[in-house]
């Protein structure tokens, strides 16, 4: 009996002391929390005495620890060219490409062209003998016959009338008829002239001869000889004059302020990656893509060689006139909600916050296009630890 009463002793000054080492754990460790929490609005004070605000200058104290963060910089205009890269496409100049389709139909009797054969205006191509053409002959030469029966009878009413025979009724009614017999005789040589016919020349039942309208070389012949060609058919043959020919470039709509006309650009081949070849901004459209949100750009290229081909994918460069612009770093330029803004320094130790207008971006730098003067001196790297500096 009296074991037990001592071993339950025993135990009751374990349980004690454990308690007393558990109450001594918990007090060090709030001694340690209060410690360390003391510490942390300390150091919270410290972080808000790195700088201070008098309205809205930032002032920071050359003992400041955020003061040899900070690098500056004075902005200048550096002498800036532009470039913008995108895909382009090889077209012939329309007043240098034309593609040949006879204005009747009718059956190819002779073919004179073939692929690479140099024309000039007036150069036979091919002819064919026409229903339709014989019908124009007809008419031509009949017109003709009656514009000149209709002169006669004209001339010879005036000098009946000046004779004092004829009437005036008479003269009246030549008169009119010499006025429609003429203008159907106009209108029949008009209507063979379009077709590269000299009426002068023009004897009846002759073939229909199809010339090229334009200088250039036959690009694409599909003409074979005893063919009947209907005159709603697609063009037979092509001729184009290469020497000279379009690539159309494509700009987004963002960027179409810096494209000029005049202005050069770089065209690149990727059968030739070594030769560039440098054409002019000929015409930049005035409607948008709306599909691709891009305006087509025109530019005339040179092309002795026929290097560049109507239907070819190239490269575009646009290289833009030089001009002065101000970049800055662009670690230098923050946010606030949608508006940008630099840190402008006014003073030894003392800042502004300025709203700029930005440009492009180039190595890491940004254009300012407005908000910033030349010589002025900004926060280049750094400003992030003044963000919240309001």
């Amino acid at each position: 009996m009296i074991l037990n009463t001592k071993n339950s002793y025993r135990f009751q000054i374990s349980k004690i002391c454990n308690q007393k080492i558990e109450y001594r754990n918990l007090l060090l460790t709030l001694i340690t929390a209060t410690a360390l929490t003391a510490c942390g609005n300390k150091e919270e004070t410290k972080e808000k005495d790195y700088y201070s605000l008098q309205n809205d200058t930032i002032i920071i104290p050359a003992t400041s620890t955020i003061a040899p963060k900070l690098k500056l910089e004075t902005v200048k205009n550096v002498s800036y060219q532009l470039e913008l890269i995108t895909a382009g496409t090889v077209k012939a100049i329309p007043n240098f490409y034309a593609e040949i389709a006879p204005p009747f139909s009718g059956r190819v009797t002779k073919v004179h062209l073939k692929l690479g054969m140099k024309t000039q205006p007036g150069t036979p191509l091919f002819e064919m003998v026409s229903p339709d053409f014989i019908d124009a002959q007809k008419n031509f030469f009949q017109t003709k016959s009656a514009f000149q029966i209709a002169k006669l009878s004209l001339k010879r009413q005036q000098d009946l009338k000046n004779n004092g025979v004829g009437s005036q009724k008479d003269l009246e009614e030549a008169e009119t008829n010499f006025e429609v017999n003429e203008k159907e005789y106009q209108n029949a040589i008009a209507s063979l002239k379009i077709f590269g016919v000299n009426v002068d020349k023009l004897i009846f039942g002759q073939p229909l001869v199809i010339t090229s309208p334009i200088p250039g070389e036959i690009i694409t012949n599909e003409v074979v000889m005893g063919q009947y060609i209907k005159a709603e058919d697609a063009p037979k043959a092509k001729v184009a004059d290469l020497k000279k020919v379009w690539v159309a470039g494509q700009v987004k709509e963002k960027d179409i302020r810096f494209i000029h006309e005049l202005d050069g650009a770089e065209i690149q081949v990727a059968s030739y990656p070594d030769k560039i070849i440098v054409g002019r901004i000929y015409h930049v459209d005035e409607m948008v893509d709306e599909s691709t949100r891009s305006v087509q750009v025109l530019i005339e290229c040179l092309n002795d060689d026929h290097v560049l081909k109507p239907g070819m994918y190239v490269n575009v460069k646009f290289i833009d006139t030089p001009e002065n612009t101000l970049f800055v770093p662009a670690k230098a330029v923050l946010q606030f909600n949608d508006k940008s803004f630099v840190l402008v320094q006014i003073g030894k130790g003392k800042y502004i916050r300025r709203y700029v207008e930005t440009g492009i971006s180039n190595k890491g730098k940004i254009a300012i296009l407005s908000g910033l003067k030349p010589n002025e001196t900004i926060i280049s790297e750094g400003a992030f630890y003044l963000l919240e500096a309001k």
